[in-house]
């Protein structure tokens, strides 16, 4: 199995600990995940379609940004 090359970090990673987040990396078939801090260290590949249900998972019931934007008005 090939991992993508094309690595992103986060644009939430801000200077300072923006070293501290992960980076992904997409295919037409694939979706790699790896931890900046030690890139050469193990990557979990996802198949495409699968990635967004892992994200979906991660996700609190709600979301800071979201309730925020509600509060602010």
């Amino acid at each position: 199995m090939d991992t993508p090359s094309n690595w992103r970090k986060s644009s939430y990673s801000g200077p300072g600990d923006g070293n501290s987040c992960v980076e992904t990396a997409h295919s037409p078939t694939l979706v790699a995940v790896r931890d900046s801090k030690t890139p050469a260290r193990a990557t979990l590949t996802f198949p495409a379609g699968t990635f967004t249900t892992f994200l979906d998972a991660l996700k609190p019931a709600h979301s800071t940004v979201t309730d925020f934007a509600r509060f602010r008005g």
